[in-house]
């Protein structure tokens, strides 16, 4: 949709689009699809592997940092992960997934004024090195892949109304301060299931003044329907949400203070209450309660425009949704229903022809 600017007064027509145009562009794209054109991407034809449709993609356009971003000098990946003036991104890697990422990080690098001021912290669990296919896909990504032992919360995990959300790689956000070099001071979380519209930059800069998480909150949801009505019985339980308004948030996009984190050891609290949901059945829903227990009312609020979420659906069917009212900065396809399965299929939603705009798959 927008491209990295050249000049002056294409950079200051793109930082003062306002959060309305966002908005309006979505509905554009959405209501003619003939506008949903991307640069053309050249197929990659290197290796066998190629030939396996699981790395069937075709090469990302190249994105160069505007004229106006800062500079620094050409240095190695290790001197780039302790840089704290890059935009650090952490998400997850998998084959299952792999689709979603890389229209993910697409989307990022397409929209993001200055992509080589970025630096992407990659989580995987597979036995398939999957760095030199991204690096095939994205060439001036700057990026490393860690590995997270599946073992670490195997018997840690509770089962759940689906089968995904058991995936010991749901849980490696628990662990991102322990993953992540000590040198990294803060970073972005996102799912492997979203779609940015906007410069990610002003996501990096959001304030968590003294909390350690930001990320959009949700307080009109009811916040007690994420529990079981045994945690609500338990006196014990429910007043850990004594003194602080507990308000539902989405964990697929966070902003982490990893001093704050690493400090305060929230990795260990995570654990105390999966050890106590393998007991008592607490909650229903994977990875999200723990963080709603130990956050929910503490965290920094970010505008909702930076988590438009529930676009697949709920979690067991999956149906099609629309964005909520209001501007658009990253789109969401939490639940059920995946945009590169529901497009395979033919049955596609709206908004997942958006997604498609994105995808650099076959």
């Amino acid at each position: 949709m927008f491209n990295n600017k050249s000049t002056d007064q294409k950079m200051t027509w793109f930082t003062e689009t306002s959060s309305f145009l966002i908005t309006i562009s979505v509905v554009i794209i959405l209501a003619y699809p003939f506008l949903q054109s991307c640069p053309p991407a050249e197929a990659i034809k290197s290796s066998n592997s190629d030939h396996d449709p699981l790395f069937n993609y075709r090469k990302s356009p190249i994105f160069k940092n505007s004229e106006k971003c800062a500079m620094f000098p050409t240095s190695s990946i290790t001197t780039k992960i302790c840089n704290p003036s890059l935009a650090h991104i952490s998400m997850t890697l998998d084959t299952k997934f792999l689709r979603g990422s890389v229209a993910a990080i697409h989307s990022i690098l397409q929209h993001c004024h200055c992509p080589e001021n970025l630096f992407f912290h990659f989580i995987s669990s597979e036995s398939i090195n999957l760095e030199p296919h991204l690096g095939k896909i994205f060439p001036l990504l700057s990026f490393k892949i860690y590995y997270f032992n599946p073992g670490i919360v195997q018997n840690k995990i509770s089962s759940s109304i689906r089968q995904a959300l058991e995936h010991p790689l749901n849980y490696a956000r628990n662990y991102l301060a322990d993953l992540l070099e000590p040198c990294v001071e803060r970073v972005i979380y996102l799912d492997s299931d979203i779609i940015l519209v906007d410069d990610i930059s002003n996501l990096w800069r959001t304030s968590l003044g003294s909390t350690t998480v930001g990320s959009p909150e949700y307080c009109h949801a009811n916040f007690t329907n994420y529990f079981t009505p045994k945690f609500w019985s338990h006196k014990k339980y429910f007043r850990t949400f004594h003194g602080r308004r507990p308000c539902y948030f989405n964990t697929g996009v966070m902003v982490i203070d990893l001093i704050r984190w690493r400090k305060y050891r929230y990795t260990r609290k995570l654990e105390r209450w999966m050890k106590i949901q393998r007991v008592h059945r607490i909650y229903e829903l994977g990875s999200l309660p723990p963080f709603l227990l130990v956050f929910a009312g503490k965290i920094a609020p970010i505008h909702q425009r930076w988590n438009q979420h529930g676009l697949g659906g709920d979690n067991l069917s999956g149906s099609c949704r629309n964005i909520h009212a209001g501007p658009v900065s990253l789109l969401h396809w939490s639940g059920g229903g995946k945009p590169w399965l529901r497009l395979d299929s033919g049955n596609s939603c709206p908004l997942d022809e958006l997604w498609a705009r994105y995808d650099l798959h076959g």
